[in-house]
């Protein structure tokens, strides 16, 4: 095999193979009973081993190996978000019905313009840190800042830290909604509930966990609604992609630069296209199920990728700024999504 690929090629391979072994180290460690229960996915578990490559381990292993990983946290990521479109169908969104449909449009368009506003005018954070919680939040958790990061051109370490915000207030979310539910405290019918619950949380995982604390109507409910909000990632990445272009081209414009041109973030349109096709019902659910276990893979080694792109010394300096956005948001959530599911449902 090395007879035909370049020495660079074969550090790229090399790489890779290392960042796809603390992968399956990072999903063997997510099937454990304490993981499961706190619903912290293979994702969340393989940035936290490629930090610990980045800062620890990372000398004892050949730097030409940086090749693999670069391509894992670009190439491996786009992909993987290509086929996150295998989770979802068109028939999703006929499941909750006009209300489902703009309630998910109401949070995620909100959510995100509140968040970058408030990160970069209230909070004075630098603006890329400001979209990656923002996104996280409002869409999807770790898949949205994953997802973002390539549109925005983020370091690692801002897509670290807001994974680590989401992720945080994501957990509290799962264990407090069902407590504030059954306490009385949420005045809402089961379908209502249901629609709360995958209209705000941060994670699938997040949605799943707390749906099922309280019945299976809620968790049924809340998993297509959160699913919707899935479905939103890609028009969000290209109309993202549009606004960034148009206010670089503003700036080149003003310097009497050449007009720069609108980059589309193919790998979204991918996205749509996967949704499409699995929404024709072609492939059997063995299939899917193989699938989405291969893409949530994939992910798992992006996510290990960025960890160890991500270096500690980074951090100092930024505060607790990502921190108090992310709870500002986690807040909102809270009491604006609660607003609007009592308005629509």
């Amino acid at each position: 095999m090395t007879m035909f690929l370049s020495q660079k090629s074969m550090n790229t391979i090399k790489g890779v193979m290392l960042v796809a072994l603390f992968a399956v180290s990072a999903t063997y460690l997510a099937a454990f009973d304490v993981f499961e229960q706190l619903a912290i996915s293979p994702l969340i578990i393989g940035i936290v081993l490629g930090m610990l490559y980045g800062n620890v381990l990372r000398k004892s292993f050949p730097m030409h190996w940086q090749s693999g990983i670069v391509f894992s946290t670009k190439t491996i990521l786009r992909a993987g978000i290509v086929f996150y479109g295998f989770r979802l169908t068109f028939q999703d969104v006929a499941g909750v019905g006009f209300s489902g449909v703009l309630l998910s449009l109401l949070v995620v368009s909100t959510t995100f313009i509140f968040g970058y506003l408030v990160g970069t005018k209230l909070l004075k954070l630098e603006r890329d840190t400001s979209i990656l919680i923002s996104a996280g939040s409002s869409i999807c958790g770790a898949a949205a800042v994953l997802a973002t990061e390539p549109v925005v051109k983020a370091q690692p370490y801002k897509t670290s830290i807001a994974v680590a915000t989401v992720v945080v207030f994501g957990t509290i979310s799962m264990f407090l909604y069902p407590f504030l539910y059954q306490s009385g405290f949420l005045a809402l019918s089961d379908e209502a509930m249901g629609a709360y619950l995958g209209g705000t949380l941060h994670e699938v995982a997040h949605v799943v966990g707390a749906g099922f604390a309280i019945n299976e109507e809620v968790a049924n409910t809340a998993v297509i609604v959160k699913m919707l909000r899935v479905m939103l990632l890609a028009p969000f990445l290209i109309v993202l992609g549009i606004w960034l272009q148009s206010k670089i081209s503003t700036i080149k414009n003003n310097d009497n630069s050449p007009k720069a041109s609108i980059a589309i973030p193919w790998f979204a349109v991918g996205f749509i296209a996967m949704v499409a096709f699995n929404s024709l019902n072609l492939l059997s659910a063995n299939i899917i199920t193989q699938i989405n276990v291969f893409d949530t893979f994939a992910l798992t080694m992006a996510m290990t990728a960025l960890g160890m792109e991500t270096r500690i010394e980074k951090f100092k300096g930024i505060g607790f700024k990502p921190v108090y956005l992310a709870s500002i948001l986690f807040f909102w959530l809270l009491l604006i999504g609660y607003a609007f599911t009592v308005f629509l449902f």
